[in-house]
């Protein structure tokens, strides 16, 4: 399903800063991208890097003063989407390599201190069907309330809260996964209906395919707003938490000036 994206952020350095841009769609095989891409500032050092998992990329970038970015493309989505309940996982010592940092505690999802809550409250699911609880589970007892959470919240904050935006959401989604021993990353991206429209979050499992050989996996977007269909997202990048994927992520004072999104399926 094509998606159009249009982003603009504008800031300003009061001395020269380092920074990391990350807001360019993925060129990943489930996306095909076409249009005019990414124009900024010009800036003292600009330099690309690879993201998490070799999914996006980062732009080092260094400069002083007002920057802006602008970014346009046509994403073309062609994402298998099977159902996620009727997906059984993989035992621990089947998962691949790459996908075991994804069961460690990380800055905001600290997943050991919830081993005994998924238990007992899902210890009746497995693999699909216990993320389709857990997705359920957040879905009913959360509030979306833009505003109420700070860059420091953890997922530990907002289950105690019950409240939260996309990236508390998220951040529990992937935190109650890892409880229960299943790979969980935070996801970046753009997608029609978010509201208020912005760069949106989502969690990803790794759970077993029901057609590939034994052993084998994939990835499956999980948004517990239910704002997010997985059939338009279009991803950005992947990281085992919100550190690891924003936007923006400055090593100096930085001044927000403006903030645009406009994502709509065409």
């Amino acid at each position: 399903m094509p998606i159009s994206v249009t982003a603009r952020i504008a800031y300003r350095f009061a001395k020269p800063t380092d920074f990391l841009l990350q807001m360019e769609g993925a060129a990943i095989p489930e996306q095909i991208l076409s249009g005019p891409g990414l124009t900024m500032s010009a800036t003292e050092h600009c330099a690309r890097v690879a993201g998490e998992d070799a999914i996006g990329e980062r732009i080092w970038l260094r400069t002083q003063g007002d920057f802006t970015a602008e970014y346009a493309i046509e994403a073309d989505i062609t994402r298998t989407l099977p159902d996620i309940a009727s997906l059984p996982n993989l035992a621990p010592h089947d998962l691949p390599g790459e996908t075991v940092p994804y069961l460690f505690d990380s800055r905001f999802c600290p997943g050991d201190r919830f081993q005994s809550f998924v238990e007992a409250e899902f210890g009746d699911t497995t693999g699909g069907g216990r993320i389709a609880a857990i997705r359920d589970w957040v879905a009913g007892k959360f509030s979306y309330e833009p505003g109420s959470s700070v860059a420091t919240t953890t997922a530990l904050d907002s289950f105690v809260e019950r409240r939260g935006v996309c990236r508390d959401y998220a951040h529990v989604v992937i935190t109650l996964a890892r409880a229960s021993a299943i790979p969980a990353r935070y996801v970046s991206g753009y997608a029609p209906n978010v509201d208020p429209q912005d760069f949106h979050a989502l969690a990803e499992v790794f759970l077993a395919d029901l057609d590939g050989p034994a052993g084998t996996g994939s990835w499956h977007l999980v948004d517990a707003t239910g704002m997010a269909d997985p059939a338009e997202v279009v991803k950005i990048g992947v990281g085992r938490d919100a550190a690891e994927v924003s936007f923006l992520t400055s090593y100096g004072m930085a001044e927000m000036l403006d903030k645009q999104i406009t994502v709509q399926a065409t």
